[in-house]
C-alpha cells in the first residue's frame, strides 16, 4: 500500500487501557491482533493541540517497526498527560500483504522515509494549526527526525528526543545481525539497503551530519537517551553526540543506567522501559513534577520484573 499521511478511512477507534503496558512485547500483539488500526488515542485529526499542549507529538518507529508496534507504552501516556500525538509508518514496502505491510522503516532514508515524514510534518501542522511539532524517534526514528529537523523541515520541529539514535552509525556487522535475529526472510532484501545507510560513513549520515559536522541544528532543543545494554547501537555511546561548543545548540544526554543499575533494558524494548518513558515526559514537559523511576527491568521482553510490579501501578 502507498504511503498515506492520513487515512482515507480511519480504522474503529481502540479503547484507551486504564494503565500504561510496560512490554515492547505487547505492541506487537496489538498490531498482530488490529492490523492496520492506529494505538488509542494516536492519529486522532479532530484532536488537536491546547493551551496547555500546544505542540504535537509525533513518534517515529525504528527498523522494521511500526507506528503501533513501537508506541503501546509512550501514546496512551502522552495522550493521557494531555498531548496531541501522531505516529505514521514510514518506509514500508509498497505492494506488500499483510503482515509484510505492517513492517515500516525499510526503505531508504534520503529518497523515501525521510520524504515521508516530512510530509507527515506539515499534515499535522496544517490539521492542528501548530507552528511546530516535538519529534520522537526510536533507532532509526531518531535520525531520519535528526534529517527532518535539520534539513528537510527547518524551523518546522520544536524538540528532537531519541532512544537509542545511531547518530554515528552502527558496524556493518550489526546490520547482518539485524537481519539475521529479525527470521524475516521475505525483508532480508530491504533490511539489507535501509542497513546500508545506517552504517558508519554512510552518504546518508554523512548528509545529515553536514555542512557544520554535528547531525544537530540551531535551536532545537536535542535529548539523547540510551541504554548500555544496547546489542544494536555499540557502543552506546553512539547515542550520545555532544553538541558543538556553541550556545545556540542544546542537547542532553542520559544513559538509563547512570544512577539505576537495575535497569537491563536492551534496544527493542527501550521504548516501553519505564526509565527511558519518564524521561521523554520530562523532555516533553520540562515542568513534570513526575519522578524519573528506577525499576528492575529485563532485556528484550522490556516488561518490569514482578518483585516490583506494584511500583508502577
Amino acid at each position: 500500500m502507498p504511503f498515506s499521511a492520513r487515512p482515507t478511512s480511519p480504522p474503529a477507534k481502540q479503547t484507551m487501557p486504564r494503565r500504561a503496558t510496560y512490554s515492547f512485547l505487547a505492541g506487537a500483539e496489538f498490531a498482530l491482533r488490529n492490523p492496520g488500526a492506529d494505538l488509542p488515542g494516536v492519529n486522532d485529526w479532530d484532536a488537536g493541540p491546547n493551551e496547555r499542549r500546544p505542540v504535537p507529538v509525533i513518534l517515529l518507529h525504528g527498523t522494521a517497526g511500526s507506528a503501533s508496534t513501537n508506541w503501546i507504552t509512550l501514546a496512551p501516556m502522552l495522550r493521557s498527560a494531555g498531548f496531541s500525538v501522531f505516529a505514521p509508518t514510514y518506509g514500508a514496502i509498497e505492494g506488500a500483504e499483510f503482515p509484510l505491510s505492517a513492517f515500516g522503516g525499510l526503505q531508504k532514508l534520503r529518497n523515501v522515509s525521510v520524504p515521508q515524514v516530512a510530509t507527515f510534518v506539515d499534515l499535522v501542522l496544517e490539521v492542528t494549526g501548530a507552528e511546530q511539532v516535538d519529534l520522537v524517534g526510536h533507532s532509526q526514528g531518531c535520525v531520519v527526525a535528526g534529517a527532518v529537523a535539520k534539513h528537510e523541515r527547518p524551523g518546522k520541529v520544536r524538540k528532537v528526543v531519541s532512544l537509542a539514535s545511531p547518530w554515528h552509525g552502527v558496524g556493518s556487522k550489526r546490520v547482518e545481525w539485524l537481519v539475521t535475529a529479525t527470521h524475516i526472510r521475505p525483508l532480508i532484501g530491504t533490511v539489507s539497503k535501509v542497513g546500508e545507510d545506517l552504517v558508519r560513513g554512510s552518504d546518508f549520515l554523512r548528509w545529515l551530519w553536514d555542512p557544520d559536522g554535528t547531525p544537530y541544528a540551531e535551536g532545537i532543543e536535542y535529548t539523547n537517551i540510551a541504554t548500555r545494554f544496547d546489542e544494536f547501537v555499540i557502543p552506546h555511546t553512539t547515542s550520545l553526540v555532544a553538541p558543538p561548543n556553541d550556545e545556540s545548540y542544546s542537547v542532553r544526554n542520559i544513559v538509563l543506567q547512570h544512577g539505576c543499575m537495575l535497569d537491563f533494558v536492551d534496544h527493542a524494548a527501550l521504548p516501553s522501559d519505564p526509565r527511558a518513558v519518564d524521561f521523554v515526559m520530562r523532555a516533553l514537559d520540562p515542568d513534570s513534577k513526575k519522578r524519573i523511576r528506577c525499576l528492575p527491568v529485563a532485556p528484550v521482553h522490556g516488561g518490569v520484573l514482578p518483585a516490583r510490579l506494584s511500583d508502577i501501578l
